[in-house]
């Protein structure tokens, strides 16, 4: 990780890749206009689409209907992971050959838009469909469209329905008062009353702070504002759960394996709107039963973490139009719906929300219906260092001795001090 992490400052911070880019930010290049004929040999970069079956959704469905509509057009495909997308794209940027299209994450697009590693999209293509205001907003840098959303991935908290009505527990917690007692009352026979951190710490704390009323940064990405009392508050109320006997962080679930709710060692976690599908692959007499409810996390407001995956398009390709227009087909309703079915994702339309797919998986309902509580990560041209930091520098707080006010006041010293690099 801290070697990914030097090589990223090395590619994107140091200002050497920006100024090989020049003024490649407008979606131009010297060997044609984004406006010109869509034709050429171009490169997608994807950590998505995952599997035998996410390779047969991309290149027989997907990209079948693509070249259907620009047969002059031939796509590559790289397969990653989001593990490994960080370096992957490092190295492109490093070497001057980054692939025409690239997939990445929500917070992504600040950092490599800085640095005009990616073009500029046309504002027409925001109002193309029925898309939620916030759901754009990760999209842009500067007020600029750079991105568009395909998959969305949203943290949201899990309970079994069957633990409350043994405990005469008749509704989910408004706040952190209620969530800390309720815990405590489900904590029984080895069972956790609430798992947090069975989804990555960053993540986790993020959706705490923001329920909170918190903010990661300003709007303008060069100052930190985490470091406040409802940063600091919402670390606290980790190591609260954990002093209560009703968390534990040494309890998280395994990828892939049933999650704890799903198994009952845990009544409440914090989890994605995936795991809907996948309780319909390991667990199904859960959903038959009724017996998985959702809520999304409150204290001074209610807030769902907004993560996912966005499309956008190389400022150095050499086949612009034909770039530009695979960006546009990965954002149509009808790519996206077989993202997201794959995946048990978002999908990031209201046009998609009377779908039976998303009527039939509750977790992505909810989560469509919430949009307006949701929240990202993100919002600095620093983003890509700051994001590997967050996880070691507060682990200490919650698996040592150290206070939560002195693990956040030590993330504020290194977010500061990245933002200052750039």
């Amino acid at each position: 990780m801290e070697l990914r992490r030097r090589s990223l400052l090395a590619a994107i911070g140091a200002g050497t890749a920006a100024a090989a880019l020049g003024a490649c930010g407008t979606g131009t290049s010297a060997s044609g206009s984004a406006d010109g004929p869509a034709e050429g040999e171009i490169t997608l970069l994807t950590p998505i689409y995952e599997g035998a079956d996410g390779k047969t959704l991309l290149e027989k469905e997907i990209l079948g209907g693509f070249r259907k509509k620009y047969p002059d057009v031939k796509v590559n495909v790289d397969y990653t992971t989001y593990a490994q997308l960080n370096e992957k794209i490092t190295t492109g940027l490093a070497g001057g050959l980054l692939p025409d299209v690239l997939m990445m994450g929500v917070g992504w697009i600040p950092p490599f838009a800085a640095k005009k590693a990616i073009a500029e999209l046309p504002e027409k293509f925001a109002a193309a469909h029925d898309y939620e205001k916030r759901v754009l907003e990760p999209s842009r840098y500067d007020g600029k469209l750079y991105a568009l959303p395909v998959v969305l991935d949203t943290r949201i908290v899990v309970y079994r329905k069957d633990h409350f009505a043994e405990a005469g527990i008749k509704k989910t917690p408004a706040n952190w008062a209620e969530l800390r007692a309720v815990a405590k009352q489900l904590t029984r026979n080895g069972r956790i009353g609430f798992d947090p951190f069975s989804i990555d710490l960053r993540q986790c704390w993020e959706t705490f702070l923001f329920a909170n009323g918190g903010q990661l940064f300003s709007a303008d990405g060069k100052k930190v504002l985490f470091t406040d009392a409802r940063g600091v508050e919402a670390l606290q109320f980790f190591k609260d759960l954990i002093a209560d006997g009703s968390a534990d962080y040494a309890r998280k679930t395994d990828a892939g394996a049933p999650a704890n709710v799903q198994t009952g060692k845990a009544s409440m976690m914090m989890t994605t709107s995936a795991l809907w599908k996948q309780a319909e692959e390991q667990t199904p007499d859960l959903l038959k039963d009724d017996k998985l409810g959702a809520f999304i996390l409150a204290n001074r407001k209610p807030a769902m973490l907004q993560g996912g995956t966005l499309v956008t398009q190389s400022a150095t390709s050499k086949h612009p139009a034909a770039a530009r227009a695979l960006v546009e087909y990965l954002a149509t309703p009808e790519s996206i719906i077989g993202a997201a079915k794959q995946r048990g994702s978002v999908p990031g339309l209201k046009d998609l929300s009377d779908t039976s797919y998303v009527k039939e998986n509750k977790f992505v309902d909810l989560s469509l219906r919430s949009m307006g509580d949701a929240c990202s990560e993100g919002g600095t041209a620093a983003w890509m260092e700051i994001r590997e930091k967050i996880k070691p520098t507060l682990e200490p707080a919650i698996v040592g001795s150290q206070s939560a006010k002195d693990a956040i006041a030590e993330l504020g010293r290194l977010a500061e001090a990245a933002i200052g690099r750039m």
